[in-house]
């Protein structure tokens, strides 16, 4: 694990310091959704004093949760092929010699015979976008990093997955760490890079555990290190622990966290593929992306391209909540409409009846149910406000409030800001006091309502990273989509 030497203007922006253990109950909004349904409520969610904050333990299907009790979450594949779950369903590959049994490191074999420029073609030929947020387009990437020039390059796997509502970075890590070590070994070998770092957030630490086993196992192996597979590549893979900010998930705060600093969205351009760790190229790919290149390069571009629909190829992992009757992981194919999801896979709620969706986070617009037909696919979900991300699916029912929901989200938001910027700063503290005060006294004034319109439209026109964006989105989403409930909200 990298050691860190750092100020206290830096230390004290973190909130779960690695070196330290933690315990309590998460406060993510997965499980502030399950809180209404016992009968102690939402009062748990104030920790004993000696509890730090947590907004996300990575599980979400068993939620209200806490640091103590652990259970698997139940797992299925409903496309016409698995990869990203591939031997996860079949109780995973934990070890080395369990990963190569099921075929593994075999993409590295094929990968190191050809030229780096031939799989990043076949990267790009594939479709694959990223798994983890916006669905930028994996293949062109990774031909911007290859494409600059400079004597090192880094390749970095995110797996700070801090969205509440998804958990499946979190179980290819604890349950097949070789796939993301292969795919994160393939693509700095595309790219021309010799070092890599795997980010994983300290709420995981059985992840933390099997990527260290894994790595020594690669190492001992010759995956790693000086000429990897008796090839001329060599490549060496750092494992770094975060300390606990939502924030380090965005892609240039992470850089920053790497590198010791104070984990600030950084202002772009200059972007990470040009100017990113220790101001070289830089490319930065989640956990779940990695873990589908393995696969790509084994069976080939267009089988992949064969799998979801439209600009949506391939598969992705999907993560339910608790609310659902069959809560766990399910891999599907892009197109699925969502309403498929909630009622066939899901199974609908086990109680209640569904009020809305928050799919890729609390961060992106809620789907009512009028809209649930709409198909899972990038383009698709963006276009009524939402959006794919990492793929956490949250049902609320008629047990939260639209002010109730408010105000936990621009709580989040306000807690895990960076600051840098102030629409995000002041912004979301404001709005989240403004809520607190609506549920604790009545409807606000109309001032505040129109407070509350200017704050959205700032925090959209003027963040500076997608924190301040996402919960504009939300917002407006909102403002959209339910406004009975927020016209209740101010007189």
């Amino acid at each position: 694990m990298k050691p860190y030497n750092l100020s206290p203007a830096t230390q004290s922006f973190y909130h779960l310091p690695a070196a330290e253990t933690f315990s309590g109950h998460c406060r993510g909004l997965a499980c502030f959704l399950a809180l209404s349904r016992h009968p102690q409520g939402r009062q748990n969610l104030a920790s004993p004093p000696h509890d730090r904050r947590i907004h996300c333990l990575g599980k979400c299907y068993a939620a209200p949760a806490t640091t103590i009790v652990e259970q698997r979450p139940a797992m299925g594949v409903f496309a016409r092929q698995a990869i990203a779950l591939e031997r996860l369903v079949r109780g995973g590959a934990r070890t080395l010699t369990e990963y190569r049994r099921q075929g593994g490191y075999r993409a590295i074999e094929l990968a190191l015979v050809l030229p780096p420029q031939e799989i990043i073609r076949q990267v790009v030929d594939s479709g694959l976008r990223g798994r983890g947020g916006a669905g930028f387009p994996t293949g062109k990437k990774w031909r911007t990093v290859s494409g600059q020039l400079s004597t090192e390059k880094f390749v970095i796997a995110n797996g700070d997955e801090g969205d509440p509502g998804a958990y499946i970075d979190r179980f290819i890590m604890e349950d097949d760490p070789h796939c993301l070590i292969e795919g994160l070994v393939i693509a700095a070998y595309a790219v021309g890079a010799n070092r890599g770092h795997i980010y994983v957030r300290c709420e995981y630490p059985r992840a933390h555990a099997a990527l260290q086993a894994a790595l020594g196992e690669a190492r001992r192996d010759h995956l790693l290190g000086d000429g990897v597979l008796g090839s001329s590549f060599s490549c060496e893979i750092e494992l770094v622990q975060g300390q606990g900010s939502y924030a380090c998930g965005e892609e240039t705060a992470l850089l920053s966290s790497i590198e010791g600093n104070r984990p600030e969205a950084r202002l772009r351009p200059p972007y990470p593929a040009e100017y990113g760790l220790f101001g070289k190229p830089t490319l930065v790919n989640n956990v779940e992306t990695l873990a589908n290149i393995p696969w790509i390069l084994r069976n080939g571009s267009q089988a992949y391209r064969k799998l979801g629909f439209a600009n949506s190829r391939g598969t992705k992992v999907i993560s339910l909540n608790s609310l659902f009757r069959r809560p766990g992981l399910y891999e599907i194919e892009f197109g699925v409409p969502v309403r498929t999801i909630v009622d066939g896979i899901g199974g609908g709620l086990s109680a209640g009846n569904i009020k809305g969706l928050i799919i890729g986070g609390p961060l992106s617009g809620v789907i009512p149910p009028h809209l649930f037909d709409i198909p899972f696919g990038f383009e698709e979900l963006h276009a009524i406000g939402a959006a794919v991300g990492h793929g956490g699916i949250i049902a609320f029912d008629d047990n939260t409030s639209i002010p109730q929901l408010i105000h936990h989200v621009f709580e989040f938001g306000a807690f895990e800001s960076c600051g840098r910027c102030t629409p995000c700063r002041v912004g979301s503290s404001r709005i989240a006091r403004m809520f607190m005060k609506i549920l604790d006294h009545g409807p606000g004034s109309a001032l505040e309502r129109t407070e509350w319109q200017d704050i959205v439209s700032a925090l959209s026109q003027a963040s500076l990273c997608g924190l301040g964006m996402g919960l504009a989105e939300f917002a407006q989403s909102i403002l959209r989509y339910y406004p009975g409930d927020l016209k209740k909200c101010f007189a």
